[in-house]
């Protein structure tokens, strides 16, 4: 063997033994990060499971440091888009004041079925809303639960509430959504403003408008790519948290899992068409209905034209409630929850004590 070819070898044999210890390491980090993460809270919960909800299975998760305290359950945006993968970074920063269980919805996550795709309309999802809600109650042997929701889940667990209002203690809605056609009414006005002297900006707002109470992939993008121009986008600020690390440490995710997530988004997107467009939406339609028979609760961001601020402010001071109260975060748009999670927290631990 000549010089070259030892010398070769020798550079392939080190190539891959440093190869293999980024291996090694990667996998004991994550190993050690997940194995921190699915420890148990002396007197508390950290669980994870499927549940039979309507015919289909669908996961939630249940983490708290003390059984004693209340139930939440968070419900997640979209519709459709399951938070899962990364939600535990900011969702545990509420589980000393409450029990907090996130859930899949139907379809997307890992509750999402490739074997059987589905369509899925409002009605599907009130009656999912519910038969989630009683099954929670008897599992943890409370008689009511807090809801709390993010822009589609706000608008979800509104009309949970309003349906339901034996089953709730209180409802907290952040982005809060409150009627699908008077909402993009609203952020039509306001990119007509944003765009004024904007000839290409301008050109993206005409482009949209005429069809902006369609519910399809093109539609979404082109609304956000305007709120993103303009500086309203929903992730303006990023997370407060490191979402690779999050994933990665994600004490209920393996990489197959991790892999499945992330190639079933146009599947999910798909299923959830006939809700996502104007028609499915207007069906839940919150104005004109403000009377709850528990506590009511916003925290919104006063940037917010994902789901409007404006219109939520409204509907907060028509909203006839045994109590209420209006949490505004300053300079925030839809993604408060994620961005200023600590923040976001704060307001969590200030409605508990209520």
């Amino acid at each position: 063997m000549n010089r070259i070819a030892k010398v070769s070898l020798k550079i392939l044999k080190w190539v891959g033994i440093v190869i293999l210890s980024l291996v090694v390491l990667f996998f004991a980090t994550r190993w050690i990060g997940q194995g921190v993460n699915k420890i148990t809270p002396k007197g508390g919960i950290n669980k994870s499971m499927y549940v039979d909800i309507n015919g289909s299975k669908q996961w939630i998760s249940i983490y708290g440091k003390d059984m004693d305290n209340p139930v939440l359950l968070y419900l997640h945006g979209g519709p459709g888009s399951a938070s899962s993968l990364y939600d535990y970074a900011f969702t545990r920063k509420w589980a000393d004041v409450y029990t907090v269980v996130t859930w899949d919805q139907r379809g997307c996550g890992k509750s999402y079925d490739k074997l059987h795709p589905q369509t899925i309309t409002a009605g599907i999802m009130m009656q999912d809303g519910k038969a989630m809600t009683e099954f929670l109650r008897g599992y943890l042997q409370v008689d009511k639960i807090t809801l709390l929701g993010h822009s589609w889940g706000s608008y979800f667990g509104a009309n949970l509430a309003l349906a339901h209002p034996d089953y709730y203690d209180a409802f907290i809605g952040t982005g809060q959504f409150i009627d699908w056609e008077e909402n993009e009414d609203r952020l039509y006005e306001a990119a007509l403003t944003w765009s004024e002297n904007d000839p290409e900006g301008r050109e993206m707002v005409e482009k949209w408008a005429p069809n902006r109470n369609a519910g399809d992939s093109e539609v979404f993008d082109l609304r956000n790519a305007i709120m993103k121009r303009y500086g309203y986008g929903m992730m303006k600020d990023g997370t407060d948290y490191n979402l690779l690390t999050t994933v990665l440490f994600n004490p209920c995710y393996s990489l197959g899992d991790i892999r499945a997530f992330l190639n079933s988004q146009e599947d999910v997107f798909e299923q959830y068409m006939p809700l996502a467009a104007a028609k499915g939406l207007k069906e839940m339609s919150l104005l004109g209905r403000y009377d709850y028979a528990m506590p009511y609760y916003n925290i919104n961001g006063d940037m917010d034209y994902q789901t409007n601020f404006e219109i939520a402010c409204e509907y907060f001071k028509q909203v006839n409630a045994p109590k209420k109260q209006l949490f505004v975060m300053k300079n925030a748009t839809h993604g408060l929850l994620e961005s200023r999670s600590e923040e976001f927290s704060g307001f969590i631990h200030q409605i508990a004590a209520l």
